[in-house]
């Protein structure tokens, strides 16, 4: 059991390293925030000493917040990562009540990340991060899904960044791609590619590439296409949530380098082509 624990505690820090930068460019560091755009049901969060207060549209997320939402079905909450600044999908009552619900129509920018989390899901937000490096902008985000299930985009990012979702028995590296992520170990990408390393039933480690119309269960170990009513959902919740299918192919880029997430040295390797264009 303590062999299984040290190693998720290692996958959940492993990932892309980052690029060497100089003192100067570190001092760029910034501390992002998000956003909590759409709530249908309730929600609430804590920053710690278990106080739950409750969340509502509108509000700004720092790093180290736990969000839970309701168990009642059709429930969700959606985040803008790492823009405390991003516009409300409407007007919106300063005070809004924590039963408040917002679905109307709201299109992030090319350089906006979406998480949806649905009904009756525990989600810690670790951190967001930036950097100006003088060349690129790198970018950390680290989420960490203890309960229930999430959906979201990532932007093309730049090759020192990174997006971790922290599942209970492992953690999935994501980039440039929409997805679907259950805590039980499920994955489903609809666009892009997922990396999940997680622990075997045998105690080992094993890493499993997840490609844009395929589906993964770490408890069963198999790999298989999205079945068509799954798919036809995910893309619902994309038109929602107006981060995919139904947008200008310019509002999202798709970046097709795979990348391998090591959860013994941390490091990371790719197979294929410098990331491009996305297209």
């Amino acid at each position: 059991m303590k062999r299984v624990q040290s190693i998720v505690q290692t996958l959940a820090v492993c990932g892309l390293a980052l690029a060497m930068v100089s003192p100067l460019a570190a001092q760029n560091m910034g501390r992002g925030t998000a956003k909590v755009v759409r709530i249908k049901g309730s929600a609430r969060y804590t920053t710690g000493n278990n106080v739950w207060q409750p969340l509502s549209v509108g509000a700004v997320v720092k790093p180290g917040t736990l969000i839970q939402t309701s168990a009642e079905k059709g429930a969700y909450l959606d985040l803008v990562l790492g823009d405390g600044d991003a516009p409300l999908p409407g007007r919106v009552a300063a005070a809004a009540s924590v039963s408040s619900s917002d679905s109307r129509s709201y299109t992030p920018n090319v350089e906006q990340n979406i998480v949806r989390l649905f009904e009756n899901t525990i989600l810690q937000v670790d951190k967001l991060s930036s950097m100006e490096t003088g060349a690129d902008t790198v970018s950390e985000t680290q989420l960490d899904l203890q309960r229930g299930r999430i959906f979201g985009n990532v932007k093309k990012m730049s090759a020192a960044s990174k997006y971790e979702v922290k599942l209970p028995n492992g953690v999935a590296g994501i980039r440039g791609t929409i997805y679907n992520l259950e805590a039980s170990g499920v994955v489903q990408v609809l666009v892009g590619s997922v990396v999940l390393a997680y622990v075997g039933a045998d105690g080992n480690v094993v890493t499993q590439v997840v490609m844009g119309g395929q589906q993964f269960d770490a408890k069963t170990g198999q790999i298989t296409p999205i079945a068509n009513f799954v798919q036809k959902d995910l893309v619902k919740i994309a038109k929602e949530s107006r981060v995919g299918p139904n947008t200008p192919s310019k509002m999202f880029t798709v970046d097709h380098t795979i990348y391998f997430v090591s959860p013994t040295t941390g490091q990371n390797g790719n197979s294929g082509p410098p990331p491009g264009d996305g297209e």
